[in-house]
């Protein structure tokens, strides 16, 4: 989910922090109200800033979740997912991708072309 779409999908975020709660997720930072921002990353020489949807902890291994809508712009989304798969894989954490309905093949189709082998969580 990119900045511009983050207004529209509040309450889809709202849903999937209730939902990683309830497994047993703690210490979980999210780009929303009422919760502590995750870490920003900035990339140097342009004004691009990458900051992961949902970050929290579970058995001492941190996990960064990222909430997939259809886009307006599926390359910038790309970048953010390739971004944070490299991230998490170097400093052995754990990147997850959530959708809903409607949106299923949207987010296959994102990680076939990313060539990412990942089950999305559907709510």
């Amino acid at each position: 989910m990119t900045t511009t779409e983050k207004t529209e999908s509040a309450t889809f975020l709202k849903e999937s922090l209730n939902y990683l709660e309830n497994l047993g997720y703690d210490n979980i930072k999210a780009d929303v109200e009422g919760y502590e921002s995750p870490k920003s990353y900035h990339k140097k020489g342009s004004d691009i800033t990458i900051t992961p949807n949902i970050v929290a902890e579970k058995a001492g291994r941190k996990h960064y979740f990222e909430i997939s809508l259809k886009s307006d712009e599926p390359i910038l989304l790309k970048s953010k997912w390739r971004f944070l798969d490299v991230l998490t894989r170097m400093k052995d954490h754990r990147f997850r991708i959530i959708t809903r309905r409607g949106h299923y093949k949207f987010t296959q189709d994102m990680l076939d072309d990313l060539n990412m082998d990942k089950d999305p969580i559907k709510l």
